[in-house]
């Protein structure tokens, strides 16, 4: 009901609006109306008097006898005659000082013939008018006549009030039936929707929609009582999902990144090093609860010594879950598969940055040898013909049809963990057309978001022939359907880092005391690959400029930022470092004194614990990312303040900036915007801290990504139900051949 009277109480203000526009207009034009009767009625007395006067202008008696039959019209208030010179001759009605013949010659003069001009006599508005008086040998004088104009604004104000009733009256009937028909419009719709919704007849129109609501009430439905019936998303909950709906089947995983990395240190020893990867923070929780196996890149040093003869080894070290399955590369092959075609070309490719891609022959070879060796790979490792697997990333967008040719039943899903370019972008790689074919090889294709989505499927329109279901998400080509799907990532929750990590107050004072920052600072931190999509620079350049508008916060704030390095063989890379050095310098020299310095950067790899540590010390944490598929430090960090407390700086080009909307969410190349943020997080209160944190961790603690990675498989499994891996069995054979 609010709906419609809103819109009804917005038709009568537009209404009222309208008429007092309407109403001035009336009232300038009814006197304009007056003015010119009047002017009209003055003609006509003075041509009936212009030759009795002509004839008795000398005569003063005669010319004011005349004057004073004109003034007992009520409309006329005086009269005055004067001589051509200027000089009084006669005057009837009016005071002296009233009006002047002066002023009646001067008008008359500028004005040859009729002339009048609006003016005050005692309080009230009157219109005087002046005419020439002609004689025998020319004009002798001149006859100014007085009016009321009283009269005519009565009038005025009458038809004002007339008018403006007459228009209420008007908009309170539209209004009142506006309201009345949206009313019972939207009640005859809410009616036909929920007759839709429970099966019965409706109208034609509606039937479009039908099936799409049935299948959200059907999912909602589910979904509900899935949560009544097992809780929250847990690793067990993964688990029993698992042997339920896909049989307890052993998951597979396609990923560049291993989860553990096994490297010799300077004295020696082996030690096991964690990768500042987003997908290995999302997938690792994962696989532990499928307790699968895991096809990285062995690219640890000491990785050789640590696996068996077959590359494999079981982790985690501490308490075996699942198995690793290393495979080895050669430095030509590492430098043309992964920096050179995935991360000099597909990388800017599909990040909206200011790299340009490169794409070389040569390392096209080496990216398609590299995808067989690892479909060999999963295949082998692969103890049944339908298993399900997971193909990670952009580096593997070959690996789904590889492994479609060797195990035609098997269930694939390609995750594609960067944002997906629109068609017009995508044009600019020579192998597009291939590497579209290699990943409409999964059953399911899945991506951050529904505008990822529409981007490949708007790429597959445009680059391959085949059919789309815009209605289902679906591409069909060769009598096989690939959904297209949008999965939110997340991380794990409880988090297993927060729950072996120090009280926040605790983690505060070790950092502070750790990097020389004094206790009551106020703490920013960021913590990245040293990527140029992260936008490192502009996070810099936005403390710069928050200590530029804050005077009061120099000495006192304070920002850590953590630059992993990565991919230091490609030269943009090395580049970028050596920016960000000099940013951070020209910072600390501007605001910097003593041992305080504005800027504290690391250009090292930390451990989890070590971040973790970071996130419970912050005040805020800002994340400038310029295009990002998710990001999932900002999930980290909010799992990491289990004391309610700290703000989240959030750029808009995230993914994450879709579900954490109670973030300070900017627009990181605007410099200014981002630094009034910093300053808005070093003053939020605690109270607004709580309030907007306790929403976020409700959030992530709900959409965690057991639920991710169960949804995924859920959709697995009906895609195996309605026929092995999405493949009808009359094309089993076909594709195996």
């Amino acid at each position: 009901m609010r709906r419609p009277l809103r819109l009804a109480a917005a038709v009568v203000a537009t209404m009222l609006l309208l008429t007092l526009i309407a109403s001035g207009l009336l009232t300038w034009t009814t006197r304009g109306w007056f003015e010119k009767d009047l002017r009209i009625r003055t003609d006509l007395v003075t041509r009936a008097l212009a030759e009795s006067l002509s004839r008795h202008w000398g005569s003063r008696a005669e010319v004011e006898q005349m004057l004073a039959d004109l003034v007992r019209d009520p409309r006329i208030v005086g009269a005055l005659a004067c001589d051509g010179a200027g000089r009084e001759l006669a005057r009837s009605g009016m005071a002296p000082d009233d009006f002047s013949c002066g002023v009646a010659v001067g008008h008359a003069a500028a004005e040859p013939g009729d002339t009048s001009w609006n003016a005050t006599l005692g309080g009230g508005a009157v219109m005087a008018t002046a005419r020439n008086i002609p004689g025998p040998s020319g004009a002798t004088g001149v006859l100014v006549l007085v009016h009321d104009m009283g009269f005519a604004e009565a009038r005025a104000g009458n038809a004002r009030w007339l008018f403006l009733g007459a228009l209420f009256t008007f908009a309170v009937a539209a209004a009142g039936l506006t309201a009345v028909v949206l009313r019972v419009a939207w009640q005859r719709w809410t009616a036909a929707v929920r007759d839709l919704a429970l099966g019965r007849e409706t109208r034609p129109e509606f039937q479009p929609v039908l099936q799409d609501v049935r299948e959200l009430v059907e999912r909602l439905a589910a979904e509900h009582q899935h949560e009544q019936e097992h809780g929250a998303w847990t690793p067990q909950r993964l688990k029993a999902g698992l042997r339920k709906q896909l049989s307890g089947e052993q998951v597979l995983l396609v990923a560049n990144r291993e989860p553990y990395i096994h490297h010799r240190g300077a004295d020696g020893q082996i030690r096991v090093l964690h990768p500042a990867s987003g997908l290995v923070t999302a997938l690792e929780p994962v696989m532990r609860a499928c307790s699968g196996v895991w096809i990285a890149h062995g690219s640890g040093d000491a990785d050789r010594e640590i696996a068996d003869g077959r590359g494999r080894v079981a982790v985690p070290p501490e308490a075996p879950a699942y198995t690793l399955r290393r495979v080895w590369l050669t430095p030509e092959e590492e430098q043309g598969y992964y920096y050179g075609f995935a991360n000099e070309g597909l990388w800017p490719l599909c990040h909206l940055a200011d790299t340009r891609p490169i794409f070389r022959t040569r390392d096209w070879e080496h990216y398609r040898a590299v995808n067989e060796r690892f479909a060999e790979a999963a295949c082998a490792e692969a103890g049944r013909e339908d298993p399900v697997v997971l193909v990670q990333d952009y580096h593997f967008a070959l690996v789904p049809r590889l492994i479609r040719r060797r195990l035609p039943r098997a269930t694939v899903i390609s995750f594609w963990h960067i944002p997906w370019p629109n068609s017009e972008r995508f044009g600019i790689c020579p192998q597009g057309v291939e590497l579209l074919e290699g990943m409409l090889g999964s059953s399911i294709v899945g991506f951050h978001t529904q505008l990822h989505c529409n981007n490949f499927l708007d790429a597959v329109d445009r680059f391959l022939e085949s059919r789309l279901d815009r209605e289902e998400d679906a591409v069909i080509q060769g009598g096989r359907k690939t959904l297209v799907r949008p999965y939110p990532i997340s991380i794990e929750w409880p988090n297993r880092w927060v729950e072996g990590a120090p009280p926040p107050s605790e983690s505060r004072r070790a950092v502070l005391a750790r990097l020389g920052i004094r206790p009551d600072a106020v703490l920013g931190v960021g913590v990245d690959r040293l990527d140029y999509i992260k936008g490192i620079e502009e996070r810099l350049l936005a403390v710069e400029r928050a200590l530029e508008l804050a005077p009061e916060l120099r000495g006192r704030l304070a920002f850590v930022q953590v630059a992993a390095p990565s991919r230091t063989a490609i030269p943009r890379y090395r580049e970028l470092g050596d920016q960000v050095e000099a940013v951070a310098a020209r910072v600390n020299a501007r605001f910097g004194s003593g041992d305080y310095r504005p800027v504290v950067l690391i250009r090292q790899h930390y451990e989890p614990p070590a971040v973790f540590e970071l996130y419970g010390a912050a005040d805020f944490v800002y994340v400038s990312s310029l295009h990002d598929g998710m990001n999932l430090v900002a999930k980290e960090f909010i799992a990491a303040r289990t004391d309610e407390r700290g703000a989240l700086i959030l750029s808009q080009f995230t993914g994450a900036a879709r579900e954490l909307t109670e973030a300070l969410i900017v627009n990181p190349h605007d410099v200014d915007q981002a630094a009034h943020a910093i300053l808005t997080a070093a003053r939020m209160p605690p109270g607004e801290q709580g309030a907007r944190m306790r929403s976020m961790r409700s959030y992530v603690a709900q959409f965690n990504v057991y639920r991710w990675a169960g949804r995924m498989l859920s959709d697995a499994a009906a895609v195996r139900e309605r026929g092995q891996g999405g493949v009808p069995r009359r094309h089993l054979a076909r594709l195996a051949s």
